[in-house]
């Protein structure tokens, strides 16, 4: 049996066991990140050697971005315009203020610990570990006893930052000579992966959308069917993106925002669905496959990113992911949250949960095949950064869910008013899946 076959085998194998016992580890601190991440460190060459970047590299490159492309496009669809309004402050503050301030201050901290760099690959890698993944600490981001104001705010802001970072991770690669980036130019790579890219994702999306509302009203199509359409309409417009040398990703997380929207409109005019075809309904199977494809997705990072890279372990790197997950995400959430009327264990708890996982994985492999310069390093970073977050948030996310919950209770059952504790009005109810 050739290696492919046999490394198809073993993620099939983790991947059925792991569903076996899923709900009995739920309410665990052992999170399906830490399954697969471990697993998949077990898998690769560090350790079994049946997962191999140079052996394998095609499939795992082309696994990697579909994933990422499925989860840009349903994180987009199914937040809505007034989930940044609503309640109102908290995504619009994480987003516009903590999330510039999270890549320059990830920029400047790698300066003095990742010595060797050009400031464009610095700049790079704090790009690549700025965006969260909501999934890393589920349990922290769907406890009934957080507050649902902190819940909406972590999940729109994780469903959000990761297209946002977009285009910082484009420009800065466009900084480095010798990628292909570089080769075009900022201007081409403003025209083309930025207002190019976002053109295509707003008509594919808007268009599907439409297309889908026409054939809902007609009658034409099956609720199975429609949920198939949904990964159609995102591949779509990842391609496309692709086709035109722009951002498939860019074109992707768009055209998920277009589509959500103007299904959701058509379907407040009665024109495209049922009330019980909802978009949570319509997004089920997208999101489903999205997060089965982001789970393998992260055994594959175990194998060719953080087993190699434990062999290699410095203090440099260890001391980068620490202060990655610590001061670069938490101080910058501090100065957003600065006279919201937050207390402080709401701030710390916010801070502390945003956790590294597929984005940070899939832009840091996209500049290894970039060839940039300082990519080893770099790839080295992101994948310390990122399997430090699996292991510390998936650990800590029951037991600090269960204490701020306490605190919260406390607190408002002694007479004090809290503002995190306000009803948010129309919230969105945000299924998070397991990647």
């Amino acid at each position: 049996m050739s290696g492919e076959a046999w490394a198809g085998v073993a993620v099939a194998g983790v991947t059925a066991a792991y569903a076996l016992v899923s709900r009995r580890l739920a309410s665990t601190p052992v999170s399906s990140a830490m399954v697969f991440v471990g697993c998949g460190v077990l898998l690769g060459p560090a350790v079994l050697g049946v997962i191999d970047l140079q052996r394998n590299a095609g499939q795992i490159l082309t696994l990697l971005e579909a994933a990422l492309a499925l989860v840009l496009f349903t994180d987009a669809m199914v937040v809505r315009p007034k989930d940044l309004r609503s309640g109102g402050f908290l995504p619009g503050r994480l987003l516009g203020i903590g999330l510039p301030l999270s890549i320059g201050a990830g920029w400047l901290l790698a300066w003095p610990l990742l010595p060797g760099l050009t400031v464009w690959e610095l700049a790079l890698i704090g790009a690549v570990l700025a965006p969260t993944d909501a999934a890393l600490g589920k349990t922290a981001m769907t406890s009934p006893r957080v507050p649902p104001l902190v819940r909406q705010g972590l999940n729109v802001e994780s469903g959000l930052n990761d297209g946002m970072v977009l285009p910082f991770f484009v420009l800065f690669l466009a900084g480095v000579p010798g990628t292909s980036a570089a080769e075009e130019g900022v201007a081409g790579v403003f025209g083309r992966a930025l207002v190019l890219s976002t053109v295509l994702g707003l008509l594919v999306g808007a268009a599907g959308a439409r297309l889908l509302g026409a054939a809902r009203a007609r009658g034409w199509v099956s609720r199975e069917w429609a949920q198939l359409f949904v990964p159609a309409v995102a591949a779509a417009s990842y391609g496309l993106g692709v086709v035109v040398g722009g951002s498939g990703f860019i074109a992707a997380w768009v055209a998920g925002f277009a589509f959500g929207l103007v299904l959701r409109r058509l379907r407040a005019e009665g024109t495209a669905t049922a009330p019980e075809e909802g978009i949570g309904r319509t997004a089920e199977f997208t999101e489903h496959l999205g997060g089965l494809l982001a789970s393998i997705s992260l055994l594959v990072f175990g194998a060719v990113l953080l087993g190699p890279t434990l062999e290699h372990l410095s203090w440099r790197l260890v001391g980068y992911a620490v202060l990655s997950l610590t001061v670069v995400r938490m101080l910058p959430v501090a100065v957003a949250l600065a006279g919201s009327g937050l207390r402080l264990p709401t701030v710390a708890y916010t801070g502390w949960f945003g956790p590294r996982g597929l984005a940070s994985v899939v832009l840091g492999l996209l500049v290894l095949e970039e060839h940039v310069p300082g990519a080893g390093l770099l790839g080295r970073a992101v994948a310390v950064t990122v399997g430090l977050s699996v292991l510390l948030h998936g650990v800590s996310a029951v037991a600090l869910a269960d204490r701020y919950g306490r605190w919260i209770e406390t607190t408002t059952a002694g007479g004090a008013e809290l503002r995190e504790g306000a009803p948010v009005p129309g919230a969105a109810h945000r299924r998070i899946t397991a990647r």
